[in-house]
């Protein structure tokens, strides 16, 4: 896997939350000879026992059950440290959700894209006031799940710090997911340096949430700027499938490389299906970009 990978030109790479436990001898052998460094990993990697597929919302620090986040913190450890052991400085993590049992706040304006799907680029009033409500919906929920999320991640850092990985605390996607888009300043301001964490941007989420009219993916950027570990590059296509080859969609990666520095680091994460052409493409753009970083104002 990892030989494919180094054949194609990359010598770095992300371990995601896919990798079984019977592929770990091979990594570290591969890690071992040189083929690849890792730069970093994607929690929980490798997977918990038992799991067979990607799971990196097995256990969430957000759950009301104990039971569910001392597996979050066991787990994140056992991540930390095979990061550790692999060379990585930074773990990826999801921070959880807050749980519905049946209709999401924001299924309405699911199904009003789906008729008006100019909705957001126009500034629709009617979709405006359904964005408005559903997060205020969501608020009056999430207190108890936002704290606890909080609470775990604080419960981590100490570990962390103690094995010199960095945790990327990561945007998400969905709309319930933790934490809200406006609320990461919040979260980092209450960890500030020298704790080991910071937050990492995926590209293809926040073009997601900028699509639904959540945020404005520019100043999501600038509002977290300054704590940035790291990238997620993929690209969204025109029916809203993320990790797309760079350059084929919709995102704006000129205006997302304005934020790039030489100390974070930058993962094209695509979709299985991608052919080899889009990886070598994504390659090429993303370097491209990278060249020019030293000449951006």
């Amino acid at each position: 896997m990892l030989r494919e990978i180094a054949d194609l030109g990359f010598d770095r790479v992300e371990l995601s939350h896919g990798i079984r436990i019977t592929l770990v001898p091979g990594i570290l052998k591969a890690v071992e000879d040189g083929i690849v460094k890792v730069g970093s990993t994607h929690n929980f990697c490798p997977l918990p026992m038992g799991a067979q597929h990607a799971a990196p919302n097995l256990f969430q620090p957000s759950s009301a059950d104990d039971r569910e986040r001392d597996q979050w913190l066991r787990q994140t450890k056992r991540s930390i440290d095979f990061a550790a052991q692999v060379g990585a400085s930074v773990v990826v993590c999801h921070l959880g959700g807050v749980r519905y049992f049946w209709l999401l706040p924001d299924r309405h304006m699911e199904a009003y894209r789906r008729i008006h799907p100019e909705a957001v680029k126009s500034g629709d009033k009617v979709y405006l006031s359904m964005v408005e409500k559903a997060l205020m919906r969501i608020r009056r929920r999430m207190s108890p799940y936002w704290e606890r999320t909080q609470e775990s991640v604080r419960s981590v850092l100490e570990y962390a710090a103690e094995k010199k990985i960095r945790l990327g605390l990561e945007n998400r996607e969905r709309f319930e997911e933790l934490p809200l888009d406006a609320d990461f300043p919040e979260l980092l301001a209450g960890i500030p340096p020298p704790a080991p964490a910071g937050y990492w941007h995926d590209s293809g989420h926040a073009h997601l949430k900028e699509g639904m009219g959540l945020l404005n993916h520019r100043r999501q950027l600038e509002a977290n700027a300054d704590r940035l570990l790291g990238f997620h590059l993929h690209d969204v296509d025109s029916e809203g499938r993320d990790h797309q080859p760079i350059g084929s969609g919709g995102v704006d990666f000129e205006m997302v490389s304005q934020f790039w520095r030489p100390e974070h680091l930058f993962i094209i994460e695509l979709s299985p299906r991608v052919a080899v052409e889009g990886v070598l493409s994504s390659k090429a753009r993303a370097e491209a970009l990278l060249a020019r970083m030293g000449t951006q104002g």
